[in-house]
């Protein structure tokens, strides 16, 4: 497949679009309050919408600034009907309603496939006739790479490694052997995903490295943040459970398995064998210490 100049564009977000009001409402749901046919073009904070901008209020104490902006229109709880004669959108949750407002206004841009002429693909890998191969990637022996698939330059994908359908990888991203990124993933530039778990053992006072062998293991809809590394584990697999979102600079150890819809702040840090429940929140920087198990819809402050 060759490199097109049309291949060359970012890959990343598409031009805003725009929509009357009454067309989000058609889309979204909820109730519209106003003039239906102003225009909206992107979505903005009170404070800093203008004309073509949607914002929303989510708390009582930013009602100075409701009363001061200059969006075209407003995303409000039910409670807030007469908060403002600005056109408006009234549901049950404010912010909800505006992340899904803000993926509306800016779709991702679809893949255009191709495989760059510097990336190296060996013999045996598959790679889908819909994905995108970015400038001086490699992708290891017997490696899969599947529809619709955007690996941006720089990035090494190991033997036997297998990318999910719809998954993006930003710049300098590097899965190692056999690890296992599932169908739509959000893998941000630096991640390292499947180097070794810090397995030692002591032997008359010098440190054994001890191999591991497992492998990590992410599964649907999981995003992971910049420099985040994500160890493979020492027999069994480290896991990470669908829609998992982790942000930026986390460590996650050898054989940990996140349960789904977890979220993680930055620098958080979950050592070896830990285990945590499925739709549990920690803060920046909380640290996790190994074989501790946390059970379903734990909430972790920051620092703890």
């Amino acid at each position: 497949r060759r490199w097109t100049t049309a291949s060359r564009r970012n890959s990343g977000m598409t031009a805003p679009r725009a929509f009357m009001l009454a067309e989000i409402v058609e889309r979204l749901g909820g109730e519209l309050v106003g003039n239906a046919e102003v225009t909206i073009r992107q979505v903005a904070t009170l404070e800093s919408a203008g004309p073509g901008d949607i914002a929303f209020l989510a708390r009582a104490r930013y009602r100075p600034q409701l009363r001061a902006t200059r969006a075209t229109a407003v995303i409000l709880p039910h409670a807030e009907r007469d908060a403002t004669a600005v056109p408006r959108i009234l549901c049950d949750d404010p912010y909800l309603y505006f992340a899904r407002v803000c993926a509306l206004l800016n779709p991702s841009q679809e893949v255009e496939p191709g495989v760059h002429p510097s990336a190296v693909i060996e013999p045996d890998a598959h790679i889908a006739a819909s994905a995108r191969i970015g400038p001086c990637c490699h992708i290891g022996r017997r490696a899969q790479v599947g529809e619709r698939v955007c690996i941006d330059a720089g990035c090494a994908i190991g033997d036997e490694a297998r990318i999910g359908e719809g998954s993006r990888l930003y710049p300098s991203v590097v899965v190692y052997a056999r690890c296992v990124i599932g169908r739509r993933g959000i893998v941000h530039s630096g991640v390292v995903i499947g180097a070794d778990g810090f397995g030692m053992a002591l032997d008359a006072g010098k440190w054994l490295k001890i191999p591991q062998i497992g492998r990590v293991i992410v599964g649907d809809d999981v995003e992971i943040g910049a420099n985040t590394t994500i160890d493979r584990g020492a027999l069994d697999d480290t896991l990470i459970e669908d829609g998992v979102k982790l942000d930026n600079q986390i460590q996650i150890g050898h054989n940990v398995r996140v349960g789904a819809h977890t979220a993680m702040a930055g620098c958080v840090g979950i050592a070896g064998s830990a285990r945590i429940g499925r739709h549990c929140t920690l803060g920046g920087g909380a640290i996790v210490l190994g074989h501790l198990a946390l059970a379903d819809g734990v909430h972790i402050s920051a620092g703890t």
